[in-house]
């Protein structure tokens, strides 16, 4: 196998088949790890600005110290990475419903991988994060009942789920159950694929304190123009 082009892993899932690959960028002559399901793409280490821009956003409306953090979706990690370049954070579960991926993690297969299996305060957990909020289950053996922040990469958009079962924790009913495993004060921050949604920003606003939807631009090197992601923030009520 060309040591431009290798693929790292293989698994056929209950959503389909999922792979990791690596390989070297022509153009720019970086290495790239991209992670696709069937046929479709799910992430590339070519675009994290705005997976690291959920957790800096997020992170950003909470005042004081000593947090605790929920990553609902591991991926690539970066997301994950950014939450703990935060020293204030004092625990991350970060919730991932393939163990495939999880895999990559533990075997180091991926560039910031040693980052989070090495830190103390972050525990991957094996789990489906849609299932575990609407049924108020621990999100993990580490993390408390009640946190500080839930940052959510899952799915492309809320409208545009990887799996029908999702779809209910886009409305005001699920986002309802999200909220209660906020402290007062606490952070909900999601990444979405698509421009900013007035109609999904008016479901916010009924759960949550003056939701925001942030547009988060990032140079795009393969069609040599910027792209951009929407990183959606709301905050439960402080009293």
């Amino acid at each position: 196998m060309s040591k431009r082009f290798e693929e790292l892993d293989w698994s056929r899932t209950p959503i389909g088949e999922i792979s990791l690959r690596r390989r070297v960028e022509p153009v720019l002559g970086v290495e790239v790890f991209e992670a696709r399901l069937d046929e479709d793409f799910l992430m590339s280490s070519l675009f994290t600005v705005a997976e690291i821009a959920l957790a800096d956003l997020g992170l950003a409306q909470l005042l004081g110290a000593d947090f605790d953090v929920v990553v609902g979706g591991l991926g690539l990690g970066y997301t994950a990475h950014a939450v703990l370049a935060d020293r204030r954070v004092r625990s991350l579960t970060v919730v991932e419903a393939l163990p495939e991926v999880i895999g990559w993690h533990e075997r180091g297969l991926l560039p910031v991988a040693a980052d989070l299996t090495s830190d103390p305060r972050c525990h991957l957990a094996p789990g489906d994060f849609f299932d575990l909020v609407r049924s108020g289950s621990s999100f993990g053996p580490a993390a408390p009942e009640r946190v500080h922040a839930i940052l959510v990469d899952i799915d492309h958009t809320p409208q545009h789920v990887l799996h029908p079962s999702h779809a209910d924790l886009y409305t005001p009913a699920g986002l309802r159950r999200l909220s209660e495993r906020l402290l007062p004060g606490g952070v909900f921050a999601l990444w979405s694929d698509d421009p900013p949604d007035p109609a999904f920003t008016e479901v916010l606003d009924q759960v949550f304190v003056a939701p925001a939807a942030h547009v988060v631009p990032f140079a795009n090197a393969l069609t040599g123009g910027e792209s951009t992601n929407t990183v959606y923030v709301a905050a439960t009520p402080a009293g």
